[in-house]
């Protein structure tokens, strides 16, 4: 990756991210890992010192991915960026060093995006503060024999900028001590299964994300629910006809933007999910939701709660994890609607996702 002026031609940005990118080679050579992210102390809410500027990494400030590559040995090097918390008018450096051992890939990430954050859009509970992250993906994922579901216990991935996927919030209907229709806090991983789930990404609930569909955990870590907009081209075929690898999940397999090509055409990939129809059923042993209660918008199933969403097969592009195979390497491709960019893990997510400690106590009493 490297730093581009915006007078930079379309061919150029492509050599130049893909020679960036794939310039470390397949190194073997292992760092001196800091504290894994799972054990980590909470992050500090003053404001920053003074950010250091590391001069021997390679600058992603603002540029947006090309490498299709779907192996993350392809992505081996040190990168930072310069950016701005804009509604605190404090700025930040963000860092990725990348490196390999054996068959996996090590994250060492200080969390904060390569792109300007918090927007005027955006209401964060708390404010962003770098974070101690360690994460480890395989370099040869495999589809196992059955899905593993997303809970709130392990991180959906890691984008190629540092910051985690992190899309189901710890919020559902009548659980937590919030008032009815106003949760946002106190689902935890025993309910992975409640049906009244708030979507973080639905209009009708004020989760206040940024501009990059992103905001903080109480800890003050920056994470994404769904598109990461500054990390790749939105329309198809404006650079190449396939969009991008943004990142990787927790199961090793690559995270795409947008668009795959299909006979030479660029498509933007087509969920398979879609609202159901009607009334909300009453299921067993839950509150159903009502409109007028809180911040319900409605009697009817319209996708205030990830439980409003059903998958049929063939209805779009994607299977039911909101991924495909193409070229023979199956990945995850972020939608423009439900689920976002993943439902589920195709292979088996490594355990460095899997939070523990601090890591799960900030995540189940925040967003």
């Amino acid at each position: 990756m490297a730093k581009l002026s915006e007078k930079t031609s379309p061919l150029l940005l492509i050599s130049l991210l893909t020679s960036a990118l794939t310039a470390c080679g397949d190194s073997e050579s292992e760092v001196n890992l800091i504290e894994d992210a799972n054990q980590q102390t909470p992050g500090t809410l003053t404001t920053p010192t003074t950010p250091t500027i590391n001069t021997s990494a390679t600058d992603i400030t603002n540029v947006l991915l090309t490498s299709r590559s779907g192996s993350c040995v392809s992505y081996i090097g040190e990168y930072q960026s310069s950016v701005v918390d804009i509604q605190r008018a404090v700025d930040f450096n963000g860092s990725v060093v990348i490196t390999q051992s054996g068959n996996e890939c090590i994250f060492t990430v200080n969390e904060i995006p390569n792109h300007n954050f918090n927007d005027t859009s955006a209401a964060f509970a708390t404010n962003v503060a770098e974070q101690q992250g360690s994460y480890r993906v395989t370099s040869s994922a495999t589809i196992a024999s059955n899905n593993t579901e997303l809970s709130l216990q392990t991180t959906n991935g890691i984008m190629l900028n540092g910051v985690l996927l992190d899309i189901l919030p710890a919020a559902c209907y009548d659980t937590g001590n919030e008032p009815l229709g106003q949760e946002r806090i106190g689902c935890g991983m025993e309910q992975i299964d409640h049906p009244w789930r708030y979507d973080a990404m639905s209009p009708h609930n004020g989760f206040g994300t940024d501009e990059h569909n992103a905001h903080t955990q109480p800890d003050g870590t920056y994470h994404y629910h769904a598109n990461p907009m500054a990390l790749f081209e939105q329309d198809c075929g404006i650079l190449t006809l396939a969009s991008p690898v943004i990142g990787f999940a927790a199961d090793g397999f690559p995270i795409y933007g947008s668009c795959f090509e299909e006979n030479g055409i660029a498509n933007k990939a087509l969920s398979s999910y879609r609202l159901k129809s009607g009334a909300r059923v009453a299921i067993s042993g839950y509150q159903t939701p009502k409109a007028g209660v809180g911040l319900i918008n409605s009697d009817n199933y319209d996708g205030q709660f990830r439980g409003d969403y059903e998958y049929v097969a063939g209805l779009g592009d994607l299977d039911e994890c909101n991924g495909k195979t193409v070229d023979g390497l199956y990945g995850y491709y972020v939608t423009n609607t439900y689920p976002w960019v993943m439902a589920c893990f195709k292979g088996t997510p490594n355990t460095s996702l899997v939070k523990t400690g601090n890591a799960i106590v900030n995540r189940l009493h925040g967003h």
